[in-house]
């Protein structure tokens, strides 16, 4: 079978095919079809269900590429994956408003559904929790909120924290001072801010008291107003530490919450605030819930393959995990049981 889909314009045409034809090669391996441009014309030949599929997805690309969307292997991906299941028509859906843009001029804007309604969440409620994978963009796409919110006068602070929790290292074995200890901890949030404001900008409005970064500790005691307060990585956080951050919200202020439950660094048998909040608080009215899944992944696409990986082995062997996990905590508990038997001896 064999359909074609005309090029109207040749910046079109350019957008779509992509440096050396990549894009068209990706679309090709992915419906196992063949493509042809001539006369105009996008030539789609091979078996008929692969060939509508791969012309669903072209029409969805050229749609994006008409609104000024560079198409990208990222952008190619997730079409095909959109089409896939069914959903070819959502690709309509997505925004073209940018929402930040960041100190090199790069517009920063949602780039699935999944981000799509993560955005209108933090744009619709007071407090926001977005929980999903590693690369799903939860803690860019909120500092970008922030920095938008931030120029636009609607806040007159950014505050971003997040727990300081190791993953199997100790915060004592780094040199320096407490501030030189947890600054790797909160290098993410630096990142973000850097690539969106651009370093000297970022360290005056820090100077003038305007940007704020710090542990999850500092936070006890005070109330935050007319601030874009963001939680990163909240699933390490105890239940007590998450309800002491609500309730720092004050007047004209916005949280988001951001965190993956599957990447959880606390103590064995420790319950995550993060997953709590999300049961006690799903039907508060002001509160939005978003859960990101591996196809809003944004980043390398093997990193899109990893957590797929780790999350069909996990279903597989969960019950063996949890056996695992279980003997790990009662082997430990017994170590301290006999430390203290020998204590008192």
């Amino acid at each position: 079978m064999e359909q074609k889909i005309s090029m109207e314009r040749l910046e079109q045409a350019v957008n779509l095919f992509g440096s050396f034809d990549g894009n068209i090669r990706l679309l090709e391996h992915e419906f196992s079809v063949t493509m042809v441009n001539r006369d105009g014309e996008l030539r789609v030949s091979g078996d008929a269900e692969n060939v509508m599929m791969a012309c669903k997805a072209v029409e969805g690309l050229l749609s994006l590429s008409a609104r000024g969307e560079a198409i990208g292997e990222q952008n190619v991906r997730y079409v095909c994956s959109l089409v896939r299941a069914g959903k070819g028509d959502k690709i309509a859906e997505l925004s073209s408003d940018v929402l930040c843009v960041s100190a090199k001029g790069r517009p920063v804007k949602p780039k699935t559904l999944g981000q799509e309604a993560y955005i209108r969440s933090v744009l619709k409620n007071t407090v926001t929790i977005g929980v999903g994978p590693a690369g799903t963009g939860k803690t860019y796409l909120a500092v970008a909120a922030a920095v938008a919110a931030f120029r636009d006068r609607q806040v007159n602070r950014i505050i971003l924290t997040r727990p300081a929790v190791e993953a199997g290292e100790r915060l004592g074995f780094l040199p320096g001072d407490l501030q030189s200890k947890v600054d790797p901890y909160l290098r993410p949030l630096y990142d973000a801010l850097f690539d969106l404001l651009g370093a000297e900008t970022y360290q005056k409005y820090v100077e003038h008291g305007s940007i704020e970064v710090a542990p999850l500790a500092y936070m006890r005691g005070r109330t935050l107003d007319d601030s874009f307060i963001i939680l990163d990585e909240a699933q390490n956080t105890s239940r007590e530490q998450m309800k002491m951050f609500l309730t720092r919200l004050g007047f004209g202020s916005k949280i988001v919450i951001t965190g993956d439950a599957t990447q959880i660094d606390l103590p064995e048998g420790k319950l995550s605030g993060l997953k709590e909040a999300m049961r006690v608080l799903k039907n508060v009215e002001g509160i939005g819930i978003c859960e990101l899944t591996d196809a809003d992944v944004v980043r390398h696409v093997m990193v899109q393959r990893i957590v797929q990986a780790y999350a069909e082995y996990e279903k597989r062997h969960g019950a063996e995990l949890r056996d695992t996990s279980a003997d790990s905590g009662k082997r430990a508990v017994r170590g301290v049981h006999r430390t203290a038997a020998r204590g008192r001896r």
